[in-house]
C-alpha cells in the first residue's frame, strides 16, 4: 500500500510541475507572439525606452542609436564601444517613435544614465 502512495505522490507531483511549466510558458509565448505581430505587421509606436547614442563631429551630433534592453547592457556597451573608437557614446531614456524592435526617431532625450 506504501509503494501505491508513493507513487501516486510522484504523479501528483509530476502533474503540477508540468502545469506551472504549461503556465509560465504560456505567459512568456504571448509576450513573444504580441512582438512578433507588431513587426509583422509593421506596427509603429511611440515610447519611452533605453538607448545607446553615438555622437559625431565638433559640435557632436547624433550619428546613431541602437534600443537597449536595460541600464547595465547600455553602460556595458557604452564602455566597449568608448574603448574602440574615438565617437562619443551616451546611454539615456528617450522618448522614440519604435518599429519592429528598433528605433525609428527619437523625440526627446528624457534622462542620461551614468
Amino acid at each position: 500500500m506504501s509503494k501505491i502512495k508513493i507513487i501516486f505522490y510522484l504523479i501528483l507531483g509530476f502533474v503540477a510541475y508540468k502545469g506551472y511549466e504549461a503556465f509560465t510558458n504560456f505567459e512568456i509565448g504571448v509576450s513573444d507572439r504580441i512582438t512578433e505581430i507588431e513587426e509583422k505587421a509593421d506596427f509603429e509606436r511611440q515610447g519611452e525606452v533605453i538607448a545607446l547614442m553615438m555622437y559625431l563631429g565638433d559640435p557632436p551630433k547624433l550619428n546613431e542609436h541602437l534600443l537597449v534592453k536595460n541600464k547595465s547592457k547600455c553602460l556595458e556597451m557604452k564602455q566597449i564601444a568608448e574603448e574602440t573608437s574615438f565617437a562619443y557614446y551616451e546611454c539615456a531614456i528617450v522618448d522614440a517613435n519604435l518599429r519592429g524592435g528598433k528605433i525609428t526617431s527619437i523625440n526627446e532625450e528624457l534622462e542620461v544614465l551614468q
